[in-house]
């Protein structure tokens, strides 16, 4: 097995354990973001196997194919749909889920029937210039570059809205693993380097797993918190005239 399968197996398990994550809290709360993070992270799991699969046994146009519209162009528009539905709500989330859906279908049918170019390289992953027509590359850049921008600018802005403690912290991981992961796009598309692309693809869903799990342990740590700043019985001050285990009558009974 060489380093690039094994980054890109790393990756897939990663992204793999990050979408039962999602589900399994979707599963508990039926809220349509962890549905759609779900959906996108199962969707950079099969991309991240396609492009395991490409670089151990060699690439065919089925696997470029596979890994073309589920890693560059699919994955990421799904991903910005949960950070819309969890920033815009679920009124507005639905319209984007409806434009997210026309245009993953669009582009599922344009790479099952584009013509490539030039013959796919068996031995490296080519660049989508070198192989394919403009209009998927088009739907590449649209769909990745906006949804990227989407993700990043709703972290921020998450981030600036708590401004302190775990959720930051959260925020501010899950915009970097975003940021890692639009430039190992920039890595491959643009400059050709494979190496720097699977390790940027490996790490880059790494910190965004971390940013999520600093999250849920926040969301159970806070509800913790609260709970125990709660008053009880022992540490209510006993009313004049009556037992500890008897509490008083409240100020709004008293004024009656």
């Amino acid at each position: 097995m060489t380093a690039h399968t094994a980054l890109a197996v790393t990756a897939a398990l990663v992204g793999l354990a990050f979408s039962f994550s999602t589900y399994e809290r979707w599963l508990a709360r039926r809220r349509r973001n962890e549905l759609a993070w779900s959906l996108a992270l199962g969707l950079f799991s099969l991309a991240a196997f396609a492009l395991a699969a490409g670089s151990a046994i060699g690439w065919s146009q089925a696997t470029f194919r596979t890994f073309y519209l589920v890693g560059a162009i699919a994955n990421v528009p799904v991903l910005a749909l949960g950070t819309i539905y969890l920033l815009a709500g679920e009124r507005r989330g639905d319209w984007a889920a409806v434009v997210v859906v026309v245009f993953t279908v669009f582009a599922a049918g344009v790479m099952a029937v584009v013509p490539f170019t030039h013959a796919v390289p068996r031995d490296t992953l080519a660049q989508g210039s070198d192989v394919l027509p403009v209009l998927p590359r088009v739907l590449a850049g649209v769909g990745s570059g906006g949804a990227t921008m989407v993700i990043i600018g709703g972290a921020l802005y998450s981030a600036w809205r708590f401004r302190r403690g775990r959720m930051l912290w959260s925020n501010l991981l899950i915009a970097s693993g975003a940021g890692i992961l639009a430039g190992s796009g920039i890595l491959n598309s643009v400059f050709d380097e494979i190496t720097g692309f699977v390790v940027s693809l490996a790490l880059g869903i790494t910190v965004l797993f971390a940013g999520f799990l600093v999250a849920s342990t926040a969301s159970r740590v806070e509800p913790k918190r609260r709970l125990e700043a709660l008053p009880t019985p022992e540490t209510l001050p006993a009313e004049r005239g009556a037992g500890a285990s008897q509490p008083g009558p409240s100020a709004a009974t008293r004024q009656r």
